[in-house]
């Protein structure tokens, strides 16, 4: 059994403390709308919400990044938002969650992917997406590469968080990997189905189960170490950290070290946000010096305290304190 001792968390947080990861990918603003649905619209067979609350938070990779300041480090996102309101609506939004937006190209031709999701008490009626999910053109994603190999030198880790909008080409992709191993900062990825085997030399390749199977066609055999290292060298990464839902996770490590870490999950009311929340915590452990089956380790504390909570969340350094002290006894 892998655990992470009070003693080695305190020093992996005071580091956490001083590191700086950049997040990648497809940035998202979500807007939800609350309200009571009390009767059923007389011009379609759907329910009517009088609206009495509205907000704004961070999605996608922007969500990332939100998890990564909660753990303590610093943080920058890098990612394509449109000339429209709510790509300045992100921006203030990323600088009042103490997000660097230094990252952040604008496109004139390409919306800011925004996701409304309308409820009625705790349940969500409907949901309606402004967004394209085409690859960015070859000259902004020339820009965008750029911006980020400026910033590698300066982080401690690199995050790269697909969700099949079209900020993660192939060219993007391999830019950032190239600058970011030339540079010996750990790469995190994230993956979708679309540029699934296109992350050659990341550090950790972190798919859930559902994505691994849907990107090979085939049953994903994570307790077998054989089929698992098979699958690593495929994927041609160091690590490759499959995340099993109340399963916990598998991994197996570049020193071809099997690795089973159970689930810590006392109740699950929510699993929103719960891969977010595992790769950033990966990634701010990786930045403060850990090693990748302890950043693994850490992180199915992490899922475990964010499955716990309704909605998507972050998790708190005092909340892993206190998940760790209880794992010990």
């Amino acid at each position: 059994m892998h655990r992470i001792t009070p003693e080695r968390l305190e020093t992996l947080l005071d580091a956490a403390s001083r590191a700086r990861v950049l997040v990648v990918g497809d940035a998202m603003l979500d807007v939800y709308l609350r309200g009571v649905a009390s009767r059923i619209s007389p011009e379609a067979p759907v329910p009517v919400v009088r609206v009495t609350e509205e907000w704004r938070s961070l999605g996608g990779a922007a969500n990332v990044a939100a998890n990564v300041v909660a753990l303590g480090a610093a943080c920058t996102l890098a990612a394509c938002i449109g000339a429209d309101g709510a790509g300045l609506e992100l921006s203030q939004t990323l600088h009042n969650a103490g997000i660097a937006s230094d990252g952040l190209i604008e496109s004139s031709v390409r919306p800011t992917t925004v996701k409304t999701r309308v409820m009625a008490r705790h349940q969500q009626v409907a949901r309606y997406d402004h967004e394209t999910d085409d690859d960015l053109d070859a000259a902004t994603g020339a820009r965008l590469a750029e911006r980020v190999a400026g910033l590698i030198p300066r982080m401690d880790a690199v995050i790269l968080e697909d969700y099949n909008k079209g900020v993660l080409t192939i060219a993007v992709i391999e830019t950032i990997i190239a600058a970011a191993r030339a540079a010996r900062k750990p790469v995190i990825v994230d993956p979708k189905t679309r540029s699934f085997f296109d992350y050659c030399g990341a550090t950790v390749f972190k798919p859930n189960l559902i994505e691994l199977e849907s990107a090979l066609r085939e049953r994903v055999r994570y307790d077998e170490p054989r089929w698992m290292e098979d699958m690593r060298r495929r994927l041609r990464c160091d690590h490759l950290v499959v995340t099993l839902g109340e399963e916990g996770m598998a991994m197996m490590t570049a020193v071809g070290e099997y690795v089973r870490i159970p689930t810590v999950a006392r109740s699950v009311f929510d699993v929103s946000g719960a891969g977010d929340t595992v790769t950033a915590t990966i990634a701010v452990a990786l930045a403060a010096g850990a090693s990748a089956t302890e950043a693994a380790v850490l992180a199915n504390h992490a899922a475990g305290i964010e499955v716990g909570k309704l909605g998507v969340a972050t998790v708190s350094p005092d909340e892993l304190r206190a998940a760790v002290r209880t794992s010990g006894n």
